[in-house]
């Protein structure tokens, strides 16, 4: 009977790639599978979850295989189970979109291994296929391949997709130097409050480039002849700020020197990967990076983000609110290193094994294994740093942390204007979170957390807190629409799953 279904399913699966005109290679591609696994699915020869209908449906545009899709994507967690085992950290989704952006300098093939598989990398790639660059995963949709036209077709692009990302922001640095004039939508992403493009402009106006903005369009001119005659001094220590004079500078014929500079992990990919397309790059790793920039670059590049040292956060803060052993394999450890210096001091108990290298041949990795601990409040409060201060997109773990911990911690996330209102979704699975203001959030422990009902809150660190936060509480809560963690993690429940976790994937039909 199952396998009458699967055959039925993968008849449906075939006709509707055919009345699209798709090969199985095509539909292959567009799923980041392999043309042999679509063979067997339309043989029926190959078990299909719900969710991979729902993709495949959404691939070939066709309301006969959209079963599941009608609505979002949300979670229902059997808490109070202890995690075992080891789990890898998977490639940077920051390191990887800004990657994706400067693709576009290179008119050359660009292959990018181990691609994180997350919803704003498929963003940007909607973006680059409908202005005409070929995207194709390869080797069983592990790594991708990039390839630019000789013009891009800036007229025809996905504004859809566009605004759904903060990332197509990092479009300007590339594209000042491929054309005269374009527009680009406005920057989407998450709703973290008012985040100003200003710093970008007043960094990219050295190049020449003169935006006005109208009717959610940014409407960009590139005045001829216009260079940086002194260094750039970025008014805001951002990454992507950073990463779009970066791009600017790469392609400049002369030399940058960019200071204010952020030297966080995704800037440093960012600069091994310029590297790897022969811009030389002085003073990575520090707040002042010098740039020899080539007016055209056509090579044929292969390149490995490093790991992600958020995603190392979120598996570390996920086995401390559930109580567990846990291995958390190739974490980044120098973007890592004062995060668990404050959970020494917390009492964390763990070890790390000697440090090795990471793909890209630079970046430090190492494994490290959490157990159970008996934690105490931080005496100072929790707040963030550039680089190499405690990370901004950690402070939100520490909230759910802090929950299970000895006493008050005080958690001042002074960068973004919502996110710790965000954090206060906690006490719906009982914690006990006071908002002081905007930024600042009092965290009393430890918590007896209870399993709830709740939708996905709209910024991606704080619904993953709430998502560890159900996995701790004992009985079965669901997590509504969690589109949000999609952005910025790949197949988090299922990896979940393999250590131990039990999160179930469903939608409403």
């Amino acid at each position: 009977m199952a396998d009458d279904y699967l055959v039925r399913i993968g008849k449906l699966i075939r006709d509707a790639r055919q009345h699209r005109g798709w090969t199985q290679s095509q539909l292959a591609d567009a799923l980041g599978t392999s043309q042999s696994a679509v063979n067997r699915i339309e043989r029926g020869n190959q078990n299909i979850s719900l969710e991979m209908i729902a993709r495949i449906g959404e691939a070939l545009d066709s309301e006969i295989v959209s079963l599941g899709y009608a609505g979002p994507m949300h979670l229902r967690v059997v808490g109070g189970r202890r995690l075992s085992g080891s789990i890898d950290v998977k490639t940077s989704k920051n390191a990887c979109v800004a990657l994706l952006c400067a693709s576009l300098l290179n008119k050359g093939r660009t292959v990018l291994r181990r691609v994180a598989r997350i919803e704003e990398v498929y963003r940007l790639l909607e973006v680059l296929n409908s202005i005409g660059v070929r995207t194709r995963w390869i080797n069983e949709g592990v790594d991708l391949e990039i390839a630019p036209p000789a013009r891009l077709d800036m007229e025809s692009i996905d504004a859809e997709a566009a605004v759904r990302t903060r990332s197509i922001i990092m479009f300007l640095g590339p594209l000042l130097h491929r054309m005269d004039s374009f527009q680009l939508p406005y920057a989407g992403g998450c709703d973290l409050g008012t985040r100003t493009i200003e710093p970008h402009m007043i960094a990219l106006r050295r190049f020449g480039l003169d935006i006005t903005a109208t009717e959610g369009i940014y409407h960009a001119q590139v005045l001829a002849g216009v260079s940086p005659d002194r260094p750039i001094v970025l008014t805001e220590r951002g990454d992507t700020v950073t990463e779009n004079a970066l791009l600017a500078a790469a392609r400049h014929d002369g030399v940058t020197v960019i200071r204010n500079a952020s030297s966080n992990y995704m800037v440093q990919d960012l600069c091994f990967f310029l590297e790897a397309l022969g811009v030389e790059v002085e003073g990575i790793g520090t707040t002042t990076l010098t740039v020899h920039g080539i007016p055209n670059i056509d090579v044929d590049v292969d390149y490995s983000p490093s790991e992600d040292p958020v995603e190392a956060m979120s598996l570390l803060a996920a086995a401390v609110v559930t109580e567990s052993e846990l291995t958390i394999r190739r974490v980044p450890i120098e973007f890592m290193e004062i995060e668990l210096a404050v959970l020494e001091e917390m009492g964390l108990d763990h070890d790390r094994s000697a440090e090795y290298v990471a793909d890209n041949g630079r970046t430090r990795l190492v494994d490290l294994t959490v157990r159970p601990s008996k934690l105490e409040a931080p005496i100072d409060k929790i707040h963030p740093m550039p680089f190499p201060g405690l990370n901004i997109d950690n402070v939100p773990f520490f909230a759910a942390i802090a929950a299970v911990a000895q006493g008050q911690t005080l958690i001042h996330d002074w960068v973004y204007d919502n996110r710790a209102i965000y954090l206060t979704d906690l006490n719906r699975l009982g914690g006990r979170l006071q908002l002081l203001d905007p930024h600042r959030v009092l965290v009393e422990g430890p918590t007896r957390w209870r399993a709830a009902e709740m939708m996905c809150p709209p910024a991606l660190r704080p619904a993953v807190v709430v998502l560890l936060a159900m996995m701790a509480a004992e009985g079965t809560s669901v997590l509504r629409n969690v589109y949000v963690i999609n952005r910025g993690y790949e197949e988090l429940a299922e990896r979940l799953n393999s250590v131990g976790a039990q999160i179930e994937i469903f939608r409403d039909i």
